[in-house]
């Protein structure tokens, strides 16, 4: 795995995220309740908070919780809720290291379908369906990761083009209209909720 993403829309930052299976997953993992962007900064800046150039989730797991609590709620804080996410973030790392070695690019490696792939991903501590569905398509459109049936498997996110979520976002334009996508799907839920439906 050696690509640009442009997600964090932060060279450094991206570029970790392209070289790093398990940074790439904790920003998944950081993509709720706050700017897709500082979520996938996040990686990051806990790789820098830790001294190191990449993530070593055999590290974090193994960490005093109170302590990387402390290191994720440093200001700039690196997440809204920097506590319940270091948690998280160490309950995804303690998961990996029980059952892949630690090694995070093993959850879709060998992965014979979009549906098995998919599965294993539901089984990451904090990856629920649709979340696991746009990591999928974030590996099969980016990632060069597409085992047989993947955009069936990853539902509307798989659809080429389609401007959904991170999958499909590979600079400012495309970032643009993933958001217009985002605000027009609050506005209808939004709206649905108000006519009683």
């Amino acid at each position: 795995m050696d690509v640009t993403l442009h997600l964090a829309q932060q060279p450094e930052a991206d570029e970790l995220l392209g070289r790093s299976p398990l940074a790439a997953l904790v920003g998944m993992l950081l993509d709720q309740q706050i700017p897709m962007e500082w979520a996938f900064a996040g990686p990051y800046t806990i790789a820098r908070r830790l001294g190191a150039d990449d993530l070593d989730a055999h590290e974090i797991a193994a960490y005093d919780p109170e302590a990387f609590a402390a290191l994720l709620s440093t200001k700039p804080a690196v997440h809204r809720y920097p506590g319940s996410m270091a948690k998280r973030v160490q309950q995804l790392c303690q998961y990996l290291v029980e059952h892949y070695d630690g090694d995070a690019a093993k959850v879709w490696e060998g992965a014979g379908t979009g549906a098995e792939l998919l599965r294993r991903l539901k089984e990451l501590p904090g990856f629920g369906t649709q979340k696991a569905q746009i990591f999928l398509a974030l590996l099969g459109k980016q990632l060069g990761v597409d085992p047989k049936g993947w955009r069936e498997a990853a539902g509307a996110y798989g659809e080429a083009r389609s401007f959904r979520s991170v999958a499909d976002i590979t600079g400012p334009e495309s970032l643009a209209k993933v958001r217009a996508h985002k605000q027009e799907m609050k506005a209808a839920a939004k709206a649905a909720k108000t006519s009683g439906g």
